[in-house]
């Protein structure tokens, strides 16, 4: 028997919905207070799923198919009112959701768009600048059955918005995953998919997940809010399946390990196609941190022996008719066939060349990968390929700021957490680096995999979210040695920038109320002192529609408009997306020294 919250197999997003529409009124007020409750219950194993026992005399079983709880019937309470039971739904509501197959290489991100100068204004892209593009309603023709699966999203995002983290339960929740369900069926995938990502992350955030955090809820937010007001994007079709392709040759870059909140586990490889893309390999199912070592030696499909983390540390290999996926995911279909081939060093070609690229203009694609919606995203368009020293001051990037070396995620299960520091406090120690940008915090980046000369001369190549080293692994670097003479301390945003940031996430977390009682009133004239003239108008906007409670002609109270708080806080996001964007590319730049 263990802890149920741990243990419990991914349930699709219809059944968790579904059984909470069956508990009636009396029953769904003391939902959330039950699936508090249900997070402690004991789990025990079954042939077929699990069993959670509620108490001596009552149990709720899972059958599971395919790792996952995949309809309503294999949700099982033995109490007298089951199926309309709180045993049932709470046990639903805490079990993670399952992903669809193609989420499972997904990554953490937020959006963005088009930015400042130096402490200037945003430009561009939004209408008046850092304010939503207008609904294209009038012009793109929805059925009726898509205009109410709008509607739906439209009043279950908002209703979260207004209410926070703080007080979205599992009603809210349902709520969402009803609205995701209608609006799939009703051809509308993009925001269908957002709406599901929203429900897990609520999730996560109730549980106390360690992998939360409040600023992806906060572009998932954005993202659904602005996709329900432009029908256009909202139509976009699903993605396409994995397509036949010939011959392929790929060249081992790095393998990830993969571990998600909704139950997931497993282990993804990039690598270089001979046309300067990447492609991705992937092991990911049901399960826990350690099964991402395990999926790691998964073999490469197509029969040779040469697993996913041996192709990642250097590895080659040729696949003959592979499916592929729009976004470069590789399938392992029975056509497929794969011999070994030479692979390459970060330094030797073609690999060598992803790190040729000045830093600036990588984070400008990767910010860019990061604006796109999140089912539209190529494989390891995130990534950034950096050189640089260990200093005093932090990771001196050549041609670059100095950044902090950050762990993508920090369980105990995997390594990053031991290997960073490591890394870290060896100054003048020389790096090539595979990281991820970090939007919200221009100081740092999120490191996977790294190189560096080991004792021998030869290079040492290390995937650092499987392999923990200790200091044997790297050299010390003799004092006064590789560091540069000069490093400058890592980028930062202006103040006042971190403050409208706050006070946007402040109210994903808050809800309207608590934005209406923490609302800054100095705010908006620190902003306009540094520039940022637009964040201001945002942010008075934003307090604005927090406390409108305006009254009739009798002097009676109306009721609260929660459009216009919500599309009040979407234009402060998108402000704060567009200004921190441009900040954090200035700050990326090197100065121009001809022009001196």
């Amino acid at each position: 028997m263990t802890d149920s919250a741990a243990v419990l197999p991914p349930v699709t997003a219809e059944v968790a919905a579904g059984a909470l529409d069956l508990l009636p009124a009396r029953l769904r007020k003391r939902v959330d207070g039950a699936v508090a409750k249900a997070a402690g219950w004991p789990v025990e194993t079954t042939p077929d799923g699990v069993l959670v026992r509620v108490a001596e005399d009552t149990t709720v079983t899972l059958r599971v198919t395919a790792g996952i709880v995949a309809g309503p019937d294999d949700a099982v309470c033995g109490c007298l009112l089951a199926p309309a039971c709180l045993h049932r739904a709470a046990v639903l509501s805490v079990a993670p959701l399952a992903v669809r197959e193609k989420e499972h290489q997904g990554t953490d991100g937020t959006d963005g768009t088009d930015g400042e100068e130096g402490r200037g204004e945003p430009e561009g892209g939004q209408g008046e600048a850092g304010a939503p593009a207008p609904s294209a309603a009038d012009e793109t023709a929805l059925t009726p059955a898509q205009s109410t699966a709008l509607d739906a999203l439209r009043d279950a995002v908002t209703a979260v918005l207004v209410s926070g983290v703080s007080g979205s339960g599992a009603v809210h929740r349902a709520e969402l995953l009803h609205a995701a369900h209608s609006a799939r069926l009703a051809g509308l995938h993009r925001p269908a998919g957002t709406a599901v990502r929203i429900a897990r992350l609520l999730s996560e955030a109730r549980s106390g997940d360690p992998a939360f955090r409040l600023s992806g809820l906060s572009g998932e937010l954005a993202e659904l809010l602005d996709l329900v007001r432009r029908p256009a994007a909202a139509l976009s079709p699903a993605r396409r399946d994995y397509r036949p392709e010939g011959p392929l040759r790929l060249y081992g870059l790095f393998t990830e390990p993969v571990v998600t909140a909704s139950g997931y586990a497993g282990a993804t490889v990039y690598a270089l196609a001979p046309d300067g893309t990447l492609r991705t390999l992937s092991d990911v199912a049901p399960g826990g941190p350690d099964r991402a070592l395990q999926a790691s030696g998964t073999p490469v499909p197509g029969g040779c022996a040469l697993g996913l983390r041996e192709l990642g540390d250097g590895g080659g290999v040729i696949l003959t008719a592979p499916t592929v996926s729009p976004d470069g995911r590789i399938g392992g279909g029975g056509a497929v066939r794969s011999v070994r081939a030479a692979g390459a060093g970060w330094r030797e070609a073609p690999l060598a060349a992803l790190w040729e690229r000045p830093p600036a203009d990588q984070l400008a694609s990767a910010l860019g990968w990061l604006s796109e919606p999140a089912d539209a995203r190529s494989a390891g368009g995130d990534l950034l390929f950096l050189d640089g020293v260990v200093t005093g001051a932090g990771f001196a990037v050549v041609a670059g700021p100095t950044l902090r070396l950050a762990a993508p995620d920090e369980r105990t299960e995997l390594p990053y957490a031991e290997n960073l520091p490591l890394l870290a406090s060896r100054r003048g120690l020389a790096l090539r680096l595979i990281a991820r940008v970090v939007p919200d915090r221009p100081n740092r980046v999120h490191v996977l995999a790294a190189s560096w000369t080991g004792h021998d001369g030869e290079p040492v190549r290390a995937d650092l979210g499987l392999r923990l080293l200790n200091r044997s692994h790297i050299p010390a670097v003799p004092p006064g040695r590789g560091e540069p003479m000069e490093a400058g301390a890592p980028p930062a945003l202006p103040v006042e920038l971190d403050l409208l940031r706050r006070t946007v996430d402040r109210s994903v977390a808050g809800g309207r109320a608590v934005s209406a009682a923490s609302a800054d009133d100095e705010l908006p004239r620190r902003l306009r002192a540094v520039g940022l003239t637009t964040g201001a108008r945002r942010v008075e906007a934003l307090t604005d529609a927090a406390a409108d409670r305006r009254h009739d002609v009798l002097g009676r109270l109306l009721p609260a408009d929660p459009g216009g708080f919500a599309l009040a806080w979407l234009a402060a996001t998108v402000y704060a997306s567009a200004a921190t964007e441009s900040l954090l590319l200035a700050a990326w730049t090197p100065p121009d020294i001809s022009a001196n």
